[in-house]
């Protein structure tokens, strides 16, 4: 016989069914709250971390994220490393900017604190291939080191688009170069726009013992070449000027590529201590005419006794006070190869040559965290009054290029 069971029993067993799945449900929502909060918990616990390996590197507001528009694998960008590596391994005095090429990172090219653009790559680049979003707070940074003469802005399209400059000219606003000049008391004093150099004859004389150092000097002219064929053709400078130098027995020594001496770039430190040993003079000849290009050559000399012989576009008394180097643009062939001659035949007046020494030193940028450029680039990215002051270039082509360029 078939049993049925009454209705009240049926709606019991409804209810407490009801309750036991809302009991279930309760208890997995609990877990997933209790997991939830202590998920954030230890995140936040990880962010205070994170900020307080940032207080000491003073962080001046978190993290400034820096975005390679164009090729990290090139030069500059090459040196700059990945996210906050190279800072951290300069010790710079902020390593709270953060390097990526990653376009995508933040969700937003937008978002980014400053997009920088290497001029020799960026020059060539269609309207279309620049960011299309752009933040008013935003820096857009052209980047160089090269020169201007190779490497000409050509494009009206990044007229008004650059924020910020970071190249070896003196008024850039972030500097790229290769040497620092500091006074005798070490203060940082160039190389800049304007100097004041000690005069000549204001300075104190050479020492008995350096005039001793540079009897050791037999040959006239050293000259480091890799470019055998340059824009400014100094190659051919420097043929004529052998020709002459002929007339008083005396020889420009090339080294490298495009010379028939050879001095081992494994070990370019004895190089140069054979020129400090050897030679009265140092070609420092540029590969291109630009304004204040100038590069490691002029430092070479001047940090190793010789009296640098320049080439170049560059106002030197920014780098240099008068009556310590000869000009070979200004002097010509002809005078350049008679006053080498009169130097060398008189020892007296060529020592005077070296009275700077007493009062200044040069040095590579990287040789401090003060000059460091890549570490300069983050300080200025950290100085909020710089930050927000409005700074455009609305004739790039100008500002950058030599005349008669494009």
């Amino acid at each position: 016989m078939r049993r049925i069971f009454p209705v009240k029993f049926i709606f019991r067993i409804l209810v407490a069914t009801v309750l036991l799945l809302f009991l279930c449900l309760s208890s997995s929502m609990l877990k997933k709250s209790t997991h939830n909060i202590f998920n954030d918990y230890t995140r936040s616990i990880e962010s205070d971390e994170e900020n307080k390996q940032l207080e000491p590197e003073k962080r001046a507001g978190g993290l400034k994220y820096i975005l390679q528009w164009t090729s990290a694998k090139n030069v500059p960008f090459v040196y700059m490393g990945v996210g906050r590596q190279g800072y951290i391994d300069r010790n710079c005095t902020y390593t709270n900017c953060y390097i990526t090429s990653d376009r995508s990172y933040l969700g937003g090219v937008e978002k980014f604190d400053v997009i920088a653009f290497a001029g020799p790559e960026v020059i060539h680049y269609s309207k279309g291939m620049l960011p299309n979003k752009r933040s008013p707070h935003q820096k857009y940074a052209f980047a160089s080191i090269e020169s201007s003469h190779y490497y000409p802005v050509c494009s009206d399209h990044l007229n008004d688009f650059f924020n910020w400059t970071w190249t070896f000219k003196t008024n850039s606003d972030s500097r790229w170069g290769y040497m620092a000049i500091r006074d005798e008391d070490s203060k940082l004093i160039g190389p800049n726009a304007i100097m004041h150099w000690k005069k000549l004859e204001d300075m104190k004389p050479v020492s008995s013992e350096f005039k001793e150092k540079l009897k050791s000097k037999k040959k006239a002219a050293a000259w480091f070449v890799s470019i055998c064929f340059s824009k400014s053709q100094r190659e051919i400078f420097v043929k004529e000027l052998s020709k002459e130098l002929e007339k008083y027995n005396l020889v420009v020594d090339v080294y490298g590529a495009c010379g028939s001496l050879k001095c081992s770039t494994r070990d370019h430190g004895e190089c140069l201590k054979m020129v400090e040993r050897d030679y009265y003079f140092y070609l420092s000849f540029e590969n291109s005419f630009c304004e204040d290009y100038v590069t490691e050559k002029l430092l070479h000399a001047l940090q190793h006794n010789t009296v640098p012989v320049v080439f170049g576009a560059a106002n030197y008394t920014r780098f240099m006070p008068d009556g310590i180097y000869l000009n070979a643009r200004e002097l010509g062939v002809q005078k350049l190869a008679e006053k080498m001659n009169e130097l060398i035949k008189s020892p007296d007046e060529y020592v005077d040559y070296f009275r700077w020494q007493n009062h200044y030193s040069y040095h590579s940028r990287a040789d401090s965290i003060e000059t460091d450029d890549y570490c300069g680039f983050c300080t200025m990215l950290n100085d909020e009054e710089l930050v927000k002051k409005e700074s455009r270039y609305l004739d790039m082509k100008k500002w950058w290029n030599p005349p008669n360029q494009c």
